[in-house]
């Protein structure tokens, strides 16, 4: 027979797999709802609907032609400059998610957070520190050229928007990287004012 302190442990055995169990369940689902949710909305959840709208231009990168087109939309930003480049980055994926985008990314790709430093010696120059979630890379097409639009894409949009933002770094899932999809480097620092992507020395 099984004694009572037996019984007591097959109890509270029984009661924590309930509670994973359910735990499990709800973690499950809004893992779920979080990748169906750009795919319901046409707005980028960083967007604030009721701050003003703005013009703004991103520079839309060109698979084909290797080029980087300048769109003008409007849009409503928040004021403060870590959310609007956040904003920023995530309305530029999102056109990149449309249908016959020439730079497509799949749908539940994007960046989870931007942060906006100081850079040393340069008063009024801002580091922009763009983390990826981990999605991202699977997502973007394997090659030298377009991993290269890709990143030269969200810091042009940066620097062209938010002028302060003079350089970018990029991380994934919060750390560093070698490279985005095995080809464009993650481990400098670009030059958001350079044409072709720079690193400092």
């Amino acid at each position: 027979m099984i004694s009572r302190i037996g019984q007591w442990l097959v109890l509270v055995l029984f009661v924590a797999c309930i509670a994973m169990a359910a735990i499990l369940i709800r973690t499950r689902q809004r893992a779920h709802d979080r990748l169906e949710a750009p795919l319901t909305s046409s707005v980028p959840l960083s967007q604030t609907p009721d701050e003003p709208r703005v013009s703004v231009t991103l520079m839309m990168p060109d698979d084909k032609t290797g080029s980087l087109d300048p769109i003008s939309e409007t849009l409503a930003l928040p004021q403060d400059e870590s959310a609007r480049a956040q904003a920023l980055i995530d309305q530029l994926i999102a056109s990149w998610r449309a249908p016959g985008s020439p730079h497509p990314i799949k749908a539940s790709a994007g960046v989870d957070s931007v942060f906006l430093m100081p850079v040393p010696g340069e008063p009024g120059s801002q580091l922009a520190i763009v983390n990826f979630d981990a999605a991202f890379p699977l997502a973007q097409p394997s090659g030298i050229e377009p991993e290269t639009l890709t990143l030269l894409s969200i810091i042009q949009t940066l620097h062209e928007n938010i002028p302060s933002i003079t350089e970018v770094r990029f991380l994934v899932n919060g750390q560093p990287g070698a490279t985005l999809a095995g080809h464009a480097d993650l481990m400098r620092t670009y030059l958001a004012e350079s044409t072709v992507p720079g690193s400092k020395s």
